[in-house]
Parts: C-alpha cells; sequence; structure tokens
C-alpha cells in the first residue's frame, strides 16, 4: 500500500518516510518541487537497509494521485490550508493523516490555533466530510525519526471523526513499532496538538537532563 508524504521534504517528512519505507510501506514524497523531492527520495534511499520499501518523489499532486489510500500531511502550518484548498479534488475517496501543528510564528514553545479550533478541523472543514481527516503523529521528534539507530520512544494518539478511519491509520502507524491510542473525535486535536509546543519547551529547556522527548500513556502498576 503507497502512501503519499506531502511536505516530505522537510524534516519530519523525511523521517517518516524513512520509517515506513523500512517497515514495508512505499512512500512518495510530495513537494511543491517533484524534481527536488525525488532528489531528496534518492538520498533517503541510501539511507535504508536492504529489504525496505521504495522512496520515490513527486510534486504535490503527482504524490496524491500515487497514494492508494492515504495522504500524509507534513508542511508547515503556514501552507496547510492553500495545499488542502489545492488537492482537495485530489484527496476525494482518500484520507488525510494530519501530522501538522499551529505553532506561534517566532514562539514554537506556545500554539496559535485557527478559529477551527486545531489544524485537524481545519483540514476538516476544507475538505468536507466526505474525505476522513484523521490527526495522528503530532508529537514525535524529527530528530527521533531520522535516527534509524533509535526507537521511537512515545505513543501516538490518533483522533478523527471517522471511525473507520481512525482505525485504518492505527493500523497504519502500528507498522512503526509504536503503540497508536484512540483518543476520540477531531476535536480531541485541540488538546493533542497542544502538547507539542509543550514538549519542545522541555527539550530545549536547560533544566532537563534530555531532549527530544515523546509522551507515552502508562498503566497503573497494580
Amino acid at each position: 500500500m503507497t502512501i503519499a508524504i506531502l511536505g516530505g521534504t522537510g524534516p519530519q517528512g523525511q523521517g517518516l518516510a524513512l520509517r515506513f519505507a523500512r517497515a514495508g510501506v512505499p512512500v512518495v514524497l510530495g513537494g511543491r518541487d517533484g524534481g527536488r523531492a525525488a532528489a531528496i527520495a534518492e538520498e533517503l534511499m541510501q539511507k535504508l537497509p536492504a529489504g525496505s520499501a521504495a522512496i520515490t518523489g513527486l510534486d504535490n499532486e503527482g504524490a496524491t494521485d500515487a497514494a492508494e489510500e492515504m495522504v500524509v500531511l507534513a508542511v508547515p502550518f503556514s501552507a496547510h490550508n492553500a495545499t488542502l484548498e489545492a488537492l482537495k479534488s485530489r484527496l476525494v475517496g482518500k484520507i488525510l493523516v494530519d501530522i501538522v501543528v499551529p505553532l506561534k510564528e517566532g514562539d514554537p514553545k506556545k500554539v496559535d490555533m485557527p478559529p477551527e479550533g486545531s489544524a485537524t478541523e481545519a483540514a476538516q472543514a476544507i475538505l468536507g466530510d466526505e474525505i476522513p481527516v484523521v490527526g495522528a503523529l503530532h508529537n514525535v521528534s524529527a530528530v527521533t525519526l531520522n535516527n534509524l539507530d533509535w526507537d521511537i520512544n512515545c505513543d501516538i494518539l490518533i483522533c478523527g471523526n471517522s471511525l473507520p478511519a481512525r482505525k485504518t491509520v492505527m493500523d497504519l502507524v502500528r507498522k512503526l513499532d509504536v503503540t497508536p491510542y484512540n483518543a476520540g473525535d477531531a476535536e480531541a486535536a485541540r488538546c493533542i496538538e497542544a502538547i507539542t509546543p509543550i514538549l519542545i519547551r522541555q527539550n530545549i529547556s536547560k533544566q532537563v537532563p534530555f531532549s527530544h522527548a515523546g509522551i507515552r500513556i502508562w498503566a497503573p502498576d497494580h
């Protein structure tokens, strides 16, 4: 099952491409410049072990068309709405996996939520109910994703208004050897997306003796 990652030339997109390809999922990187996306895809292939699935690169339109079922949106929030408006007709019949966090311009330790309440909800408003939007993978460090020697050190919270779409995305995320949790409908993205700037604050704090932190859901010990 081929997936597309739009904004795949950025750090988060590249890291996800590496992880999914190593797990056997073919990936098409999408970018505004298809030639640059193809060049980055070739570079990423050099980092993968033998037996990995292919990473290729196209422009955003071509990558969206190449996706069989799921398209991951990993663009900066400044390009979030315009990208979806441009690709809306090509997303019909597919699931959009929105990993975008609306970080405040000039201060990534805060969010600046859109009027809809979250990036996930904004995407659903733009695409309409016929195209399911699932929020996922908001709180994973790009540095961690790009270092294939490291395990992904967090659980993944999944939200969206379509339960079948949520379950489909949870199955995809499990391929990364992480645990996904069903966090409910799209409104939950207001909380999930807001976790990211809190993690950023901890990761850059001189008072915290580590970086690239994630979150986990812990079972009680009794």
